[in-house]
């Protein structure tokens, strides 16, 4: 049997999963299992709908928490770092569990974006786009990735995605996204952004001309994530 599996009700067992069409919420509590067993994991996911989700440290009464709720959008805290994500269906959802030991974590992980988000890249390049790990541009407290926080995934001057992590004892989870659509007036709600060019920043990857599905990319995507650490990828 393949180690790389598609489907919501696969267990987690796996080293490396795609998983197709599954909430946030359910996403975030199987990386957050992976990160308990503590063993080489690399999971892809295409989310099924839109939620927002919102790091460890950010209070449960921030004011965009409370506009998405107001909104009907489901809400799920991350056990990770950053601020707020919006999520639309067929965003993809990637994630990396490292034991400590494991050369790609090393002492600078909460700075290693372009080690360890090295497959995103990859697999950008290989449709033809330039994509690169970029310092976040400082122009929000509340939207993650317009944070002044860590790297996100730039292609040109536009962010379509961005990553944050959770150390224990055992293991790193490194864990991001990418977006497919944005929108900017729901965006523009949420996190209390009124400039037009600020929300231009932001870019999914069908407007910039990756037209593949989210399911065949969450498969490649898979790979080169896995490949970048090392793992073994069975064929489909």
């Amino acid at each position: 049997m393949s180690d790389l599996l598609h489907g919501p009700h696969r267990t987690d067992s796996r080293p490396v999963a795609v998983v197709d069409r599954i909430s946030c919420a359910d996403e975030l509590a199987a990386d957050e299992r992976s990160l308990r067993a503590g063993l080489p994991a690399v999971r892809v996911a295409v989310l099924a709908g839109r939620a927002l989700s919102y790091g460890v440290g950010v209070r449960e009464h921030a004011g965009f928490i409370a506009r998405a709720r107001a909104e009907g959008v489901a809400v799920v805290r991350r056990t990770s770092g950053g601020s707020g994500v919006l999520h639309e269906a067929g965003d993809l959802a990637w994630s990396a569990v490292l034991p400590r030991g494991h050369p790609a974590v090393g002492r600078d992980y909460a700075r290693a974006y372009d080690r360890l988000g090295a497959g995103v890249v990859d697999l950008l390049r290989r449709h033809g786009v330039g994509a690169a790990w970029s310092p976040a541009p400082g122009v929000s407290d509340d939207c993650c990735v317009l944070s002044g926080r860590g790297r996100v995934l730039t292609i040109g001057s536009r962010i379509v995605g961005g990553a944050a992590q959770h150390l224990t004892r055992a293991a790193l989870l490194h864990q991001g996204m990418i977006a497919r659509v944005v929108d900017r007036s729901a965006t523009g709600r949420i996190f209390g952004l009124t400039e037009p060019t600020v929300l231009e920043r932001l870019a999914g990857l069908e407007e910039l001309g990756v037209s593949e599905s989210p399911e065949r990319l969450a498969g490649e995507l898979a790979r080169e994530l896995a490949r970048s650490f090392g793992f073994e990828v069975g064929s489909t």
